[in-house]
């Protein structure tokens, strides 16, 4: 966890900061307390439990693929064929 101090400086203003101030905040950190407030950030969304909205255009899409396999217009496929067959792509 990053120490507080300099987090304090960028998160407990009076008024809120805006993003762009805080990135601009973030910059100046060192790598290490970088990547401490990522994990941190990380951990914090975690916590939530929050899911993000799904776009329309995603439902929609997986609406179709839906319907596509209910019909028979589409199949599943065994995980170990498509991961081979990415393997092979790869190598």
């Amino acid at each position: 966890m990053i120490s507080p101090a300099p987090m304090a400086e960028i998160f407990y203003e009076e008024k809120p900061m805006k993003p762009h101030e805080i990135i601009k905040e973030i910059e100046h950190l060192c790598l290490s307390d970088k990547l401490l407030l990522v994990a941190d950030v990380w951990d914090s969304i975690a916590r939530t439990n929050d899911v993000p909205p799904m776009p329309e255009w995603q439902k929609t899409e997986l609406d179709r693929r839906y319907s596509d396999y209910k019909n028979k217009k589409s199949g599943l496929y065994d995980y170990k064929e498509v991961h081979g067959e990415l393997r092979a792509r790869t190598t």
